[in-house]
């Protein structure tokens, strides 16, 4: 059962990473995001800059959209005067404007570094989106690619730019951004971001600045996950205004990449991220080019899925869970599992910051089902065993007894254990003569009578039953609690046993049947008790000389003018029954002759 838990809970966290269903992606981004948040760098991202035209820009410069000799003015100030090493804008221009500032545009875009932007559309439209003219593009890349439906480009006038980033993204499912193409397939090309489209702008050549990044970073269906590492205030973000009026000091953008865009709301580029719900659209740009000028800089790590390592996580810690539930209680279980998920989890954000595209939750599946189910499991286990000790103890010891062992603890009750006990055996005497002339139906009615004559005042006085013996019992005191009245207890169960054989003979007399005599003898000493036998069948008994010492007592009871025979070893024992001699007898079968007492 165990183990087949264990396998089931492996299989639950291995279905959650390579099966990734809906509720396990909701709670694994959630993760991620918090992680994001937290872990987010706020030391300033001193190599991109962006250019803001926001509503401070608009209301100084003029209301959107500005003309295109305004752009190009803002592009040739960002190169000239400022020295930025390239400038991407994230502003479509879908239709011609003023004639010289789109010269004047077309020209930077085809020779300065300057990298445009368009839109791809993936949702499937009739009719298909189609706006401008699609620029850049290679018919063969390395990675998978997302398949465009439609897009919304420059105008063809500027055709001949160099550099063209797609920055059409398709959201998740809950509307947070955490994914953008890396490449994207459309009319049998391959299209970059806008981000790699930046870097490669700003290479030396332009044979180079035609080939997208293709760095494999996209996953199995082309999406790379933007990693989102700085936080939001980490970028410098500079007004537009303070770029066409030359306000801003020069050593801000000197050497930099700079991406323009808009935070106003009344132009609409926004969305939510991971870092806020609402952010302008610029943001996500600067995040992917932090994270591609990281992994070229050797900041950080390509992406990878981790699950080799979360294989042998799942494999180890539930190994280790099932092993430890097995042997501790319910409440040190619960602690146990709360440790694994703070190890697990430290070691998942360790590999979320790493790129680590496995299933954050995927282990934490195995746990609840471990919680809910294996720790309940053990519970009823331990409840089975529980009622099954019980049940064995209820054969041999009174409920007082049994009660004290349930408070006490039963983990230790049935091992074999060398006690101090006091041994009482009894028998009835000359059960074969006196059975020998009843029917098979009397002989059973007069044993069961007559081992209830002996069996009450051995329970009712705490004793243990070890066995009945055909026509008589053996039972001890002193395990499987400690008795420290063990021996007074023991004499005072056989004179209970004497009165109730007296009275269950007063019984026979007025029915006109003969009466029976009961022999009885006491032994303390040192024994072995507990559960005792094979693999096939065992019992809760006690083994040592000291039985055998009683049971011969028991024997020389017939010599004897007394009914209850007592050894020396319990007489020295007792505190409240006043004892007499009988002198020294020769034990049976033996050469020793020892002291027998008696009430």
């Amino acid at each position: 059962m165990r183990i087949g838990l264990a396998l089931v809970a492996l299989i639950l966290a291995l279905s959650a990473e390579w099966l990734r269903p809906g509720s396990v992606v909701r709670l694994d981004e959630g993760l991620r995001d918090y992680f994001v948040r937290w872990s987010a760098d706020t030391s300033p991202e001193d190599r991109v800059v962006v250019i803001d035209i926001g509503e401070a820009a608009l209301q100084e410069a003029g209301p959107w959209p500005w003309p295109r000799a305004r752009i190009a003015d803002l592009v040739e100030i960002l190169l000239g005067t400022y020295q930025a090493r390239a400038v991407g804008l994230d502003i479509v221009f879908s239709e011609p404007a003023d004639a010289d500032g789109d010269a004047r545009l077309a020209a930077l875009a085809a020779h300065a570094p300057l990298a445009l932007a368009q839109i791809f559309d993936y949702v499937p439209r009739i009719p298909a989106m189609s706006l401008g003219r699609v620029g850049g593009g290679v018919t063969q890349s390395s990675g998978p690619s997302v398949q465009a439906q439609g897009f919304i480009a420059n105008h063809s006038g500027l055709a001949g730019a160099r550099c063209v980033g797609n920055i059409g993204y398709l959201p998740d499912a809950d509307g947070v951004l955490r994914r953008i193409p890396e490449l994207t397939r459309f009319g049998g090309k391959d299209y970059s971001h806008l981000s790699s489209a930046l870097l490669n702008c700003a290479a030396d050549t332009v044979a180079a600045a035609l080939q997208p990044v293709g760095l494999g970073l996209g996953d199995k269906d082309g999406f790379w996950r933007v990693p989102y590492s700085r936080a939001q205030n980490a970028y410098t973000v500079v007004s537009a205004a303070d770029i066409l009026y030359e306000r801003a000091p020069p050593e801000l953008l000197a050497g930099r990449f700079v991406l323009v865009g808009s935070s106003s709301l009344g132009l609409g580029d926004r969305v939510s991220t991971p870092l806020a719900p609402l952010s302008s659209g610029v943001m996500v740009h600067a995040a992917s080019l932090t994270g591609l000028l990281d992994l070229a800089q050797g900041r950080a790590s390509a992406p990878t899925s981790g699950r080799q390592l979360l294989l042998a996580w799942c494999l180890i810690s539930i190994a280790v869970a099932s092993f430890f539930i097995a042997r501790l209680s319910v409440w040190a279980s619960l602690p146990l599992l709360l440790g694994l998920v703070a190890c697990w989890l430290g070691l998942a954000f360790m590999g979320v910051a790493r790129q680590a595209e496995w299933s954050v939750t995927a282990p934490l599946w195995a746990y609840f089902f471990l919680l809910l189910v294996a720790i309940p499991n053990e519970w009823w286990q331990s409840q089975r065993r529980t009622r099954r000790l019980l049940n064995t103890f209820s054969h041999y010891v009174a409920q007082p007894v049994l009660d004290e062992i349930v408070r006490r603890g039963l983990n230790y009750s049935l091992t074999p254990t060398l006690c101090d006990v006091t041994v009482l055996i009894a028998d009835m005497e000359g059960y074969t003569r006196m059975t020998s002339s009843l029917s098979l139906e009397e002989a059973a009615g007069l044993t069961k009578d007559f081992l209830g004559c002996l069996t009450r005042p051995v329970l009712t006085w705490c004793g243990t039953l070890d066995k009945y013996t055909g026509d008589g019992l053996v039972a001890f005191w002193g395990a499987p609690l400690a008795c420290p009245e063990q021996a007074d207890w023991a004499v005072s169960a056989a004179l209970d046993i004497l009165a109730e054989v007296d009275a269950f003979n007063a019984e026979r007399q007025r029915s006109g049947i003969p009466p029976v005599r009961v022999r009885i003898g006491i032994e303390s000493g040192r024994a072995l008790v507990g559960d005792l036998g094979t693999s096939f069948r065992s019992t809760y008994t006690a083994v040592g000389d000291c039985i055998n010492f009683a049971s011969r007592l028991e024997s020389a009871a017939r010599d004897l003018p007394t009914q209850l025979v007592i050894g020396a070893a319990t007489n020295g024992l007792l505190q409240r029954h006043t004892t007499r001699s009988l002198g020294k007898i020769t034990l049976r079968g033996t050469q020793t002759s020892i002291d027998v007492f008696t009430v």
